[in-house]
């Protein structure tokens, strides 16, 4: 099998981190997407939307989307188990993971597509919005500072894939210039305890 990826872009990012948490190694295939290598023919064939990571199996089934992705590991190597144990644990999981999707993630995102120079020219920017998704995820993140008062991670007391989905989107925020606020002092607590994770090298 091999990776289709861009290593410094966020979602095959949460790949990468997750499989070093794993202790999985797989051949990457490094697309630049400054090149738009990824909306070259032969990409195309692989993931019609020209995004990065797609997972290539070795039976030729194309797996694209960085959960999905993720997925397919946790099932080939539940240990550690980064989608949740029970089923109590994996709806936990999943909720925050969704929200650190949602909530953070996505908005930084959209905040670095339409307020980023380097989005000139290559998608329709709304500066607007794009402020707006600034407000938003700021605000999101004095939230999550709260949730993280008594926990350790995201969505308890053990590193899951919801860990790897916010910390992928507040790093993102640099980028756009978006930072945790000095009285975030959960959050920051939280992020520089990820950050000195092997996988997050």
């Amino acid at each position: 099998m091999k990776l289709y990826t861009t290593k410094v872009a966020p979602n095959p990012r949460r790949v990468h981190i997750f499989l070093a948490e794993k202790g999985i190694e797989v051949d990457c295939v490094e697309i630049d997407l400054g090149k738009s290598e990824n909306l070259n023919a032969d990409f195309v064939a692989i993931n019609p939307l020209g995004r990065v990571p797609v997972l290539e199996l070795d039976d030729g089934t194309a797996i694209a989307e960085s959960v999905a992705i993720c997925r397919y590991f946790e099932e080939g190597q539940p240990e550690p188990p980064l989608f949740g144990t029970d089923a109590t644990d994996k709806a936990v999981v999943e909720m925050w993971n969704r929200r650190m999707e949602s909530e953070i993630l996505g908005n930084v995102s959209m905040c670095f597509r339409h307020c980023h120079t380097y989005w000139e020219g290559r998608i329709p920017q709304v500066a607007e919005f794009g402020e707006l998704c600034r407000k938003n995820v700021l605000e999101r993140m004095a939230w999550l500072d709260g949730e993280l008062a008594d926990r350790e991670f995201i969505a308890g007391d053990r590193f899951t894939v919801a860990d790897i989905t916010a910390f992928t989107g507040i790093t993102l925020g640099r980028i756009p210039k978006i930072r945790i606020g000095e009285e975030l002092s959960n959050l920051q607590r939280w992020y520089d305890a990820v950050g000195a994770r092997p996988s997050a090298a």
